[in-house]
């Protein structure tokens, strides 16, 4: 007798591949949805799996969402250009960076001021470092590298707040004012506050002088 087909048996997810399919789906509902009512089920729902699944893994929603906000930022970094100069490096990863953070920031501050912080006992400067995942980022970026290698920089005479100082600039116009910057912008911390100061020398404009 023949009978209808069933649909095709799904595959079963396993470790990494599991994990990072359940923590997609939360971040897709925290999106979606918002903090407040985000649950657990809802996210299993949207997985398609069980609550219990979820509950190995992580205690309670508030554990799998800042889970799911730290892993979208990582499984979605933001590539350096190599234009060949290090202000064209600049121009154009900040201006990337910008483009990619903005609504990611948005949805992460949304969710900390939303009841998050409160829910976790984390304070906000807590909150930001879990956000930004300043852990994960390379001693030195390969920007900078690639300019020291040209010859452009001598990385071994400029501080690393320094050259911290535009990556720290985009965030705090980003977590300020939740949306890209304006090209103007990003060429004003670049043009007039960055480069002028990594040149000028320990001795030139800007630095002091004996």
């Amino acid at each position: 007798m023949v009978t209808e087909a069933s649909e095709p048996v799904r595959r079963r997810r396993h470790g990494k591949e599991l994990e990072s399919a359940l923590l997609a789906a939360g971040w897709e509902e925290l999106v979606e949805v918002g903090y407040a009512r985000l649950t657990m089920e809802s996210i299993a729902v949207r997985a398609r799996t069980s609550e219990a699944v979820l509950y190995r893994r992580w205690a309670n929603k508030d554990q799998l969402v800042l889970a799911a906000i730290e892993h979208h930022r990582t499984a979605n970094p933001v590539v350096e250009p190599d234009t060949g100069t290090l202000r064209g490096d600049l121009l154009a990863h900040l201006t990337a960076v910008s483009e990619a953070l903005a609504g990611y920031f948005a949805i992460a501050m949304a969710t900390a001021f939303a009841g998050l912080m409160a829910d976790t006992g984390l304070t906000p400067a807590q909150a930001r470092d879990r956000i930004m995942d300043a852990r994960r980022l390379p001693p030195i970026r390969a920007l900078y590298q690639r300019a020291h290698d040209r010859g452009e920089i001598d990385l071994a005479r400029i501080p690393a707040a320094v050259l911290d100082m535009p990556f720290d600039l985009v965030r705090h116009d980003l977590l300020m004012e939740l949306k890209p910057l304006p090209p103007s912008r990003i060429r004003s911390i670049v043009d007039e506050l960055f480069l002028p100061l990594i040149f000028a020398g320990p001795r030139g404009p800007g630095l002091g002088s004996a």
